[in-house]
């Protein structure tokens, strides 16, 4: 029983294949069919969500009918076919080919926003090469300026809030990294990376609380003569988060580290400030 029923599913499902080929097959462009069948066949294709085939079929429509205006309609919906089959380098490419070929387009702003968000399909976790974040970053501004009027400006605008937050983040991850290293100058460039960089996002705040903290840790391991240089640039830290960061929710932490480098200056003999080179 169990092989008779396996033998009808595998039936009904080569049914199904030969019906969907046989469909396919009338739904292909054909040698011998004029340019406006081609594109009608192409933009079915698209329709019915094929958006594989139908980049396929669009790519003939624009060799076949170059200078008309099926070739525009091509270029336009290939790049669009692109997109909702996940092909976004392919997508970007031929948006930015629109773009230049079509400047005056009505269709010219869509593509622009949707270059832009093509990148943006093609950033990674923020623990991995940003190329592409950073390419997105500068379609969606250039987006921006160009189109400020646009509907779609503001939701640009957020897209680029949220990749600056991703980079911040890996340039907090990194600080973090050499800070569990006991890497400390690289730790506190890192960190000053993410504030001087990406001021406005969650991540500028973390990074001058850990910077308090990576100076006290920093000069508790340092030779007396180096002490209390980085216990006062601890202090000039905090300095920074309250002018910075005035209501910000980790300042009970950035007070309890700054206190620790408050405790070890008041302890320090009057010889130990000596003029040292020390780390910025």
């Amino acid at each position: 029983m169990q092989k008779r029923n396996n033998w009808k599913l595998i039936l009904g499902l080569l049914a199904l294949i030969f019906l969907y080929t046989g469909c396919s097959h009338e739904a292909l462009i054909k040698p011998g069919d004029s340019i406006q069948v081609a594109y009608q066949k192409a933009f079915k294709m698209y329709q019915s969500n094929h958006y594989r085939d139908a980049a396929k079929a669009f790519k003939t429509v624009i060799n076949a009918g170059r200078g008309t205006n099926y070739a525009k309609n091509a270029h336009y919906y290939l790049a669009d076919s692109y997109f909702k089959s996940d092909q976004y380098l392919l997508a970007a490419n031929a948006y930015d080919r629109f773009i230049n070929l079509y400047p005056k387009s009505s269709r010219t702003q869509r593509a622009s926003f949707m270059e832009a968000k093509s990148y943006y399909k093609l950033s990674p976790r923020y623990n991995i090469d940003q190329t592409n974040t950073h390419k997105a970053i500068q379609k969606f501004n250039l987006f921006i300026s160009k189109y400020p009027n646009s509907d779609s400006a503001d939701v640009a605008g957020k897209y680029v809030t949220k990749m600056r937050t991703k980079l911040a983040h890996k340039y907090y991850n990194a600080a973090q990294l050499y800070l569990r290293l006991d890497q400390y100058k690289a730790a506190i460039i890192y960190y000053n990376l993410t504030v001087d960089q990406y001021p406005g996002t969650s991540w500028a705040e973390q990074a001058v609380v850990r910077k308090i903290a990576a100076y006290v840790e920093y000069a508790s391991r340092s030779v007396p003569s180096s002490k209390r240089k980085r216990y006062k640039k601890a202090v000039d830290a905090y300095q920074q988060y309250l002018q910075l960061f005035p209501k910000g929710k980790h300042r009970a932490q950035a007070k309890k580290n700054v206190q620790k480098a408050k405790a070890a200056l008041a302890d320090l003999k009057p010889q130990s400030a000596k003029k040292t080179s020390s780390v910025n």
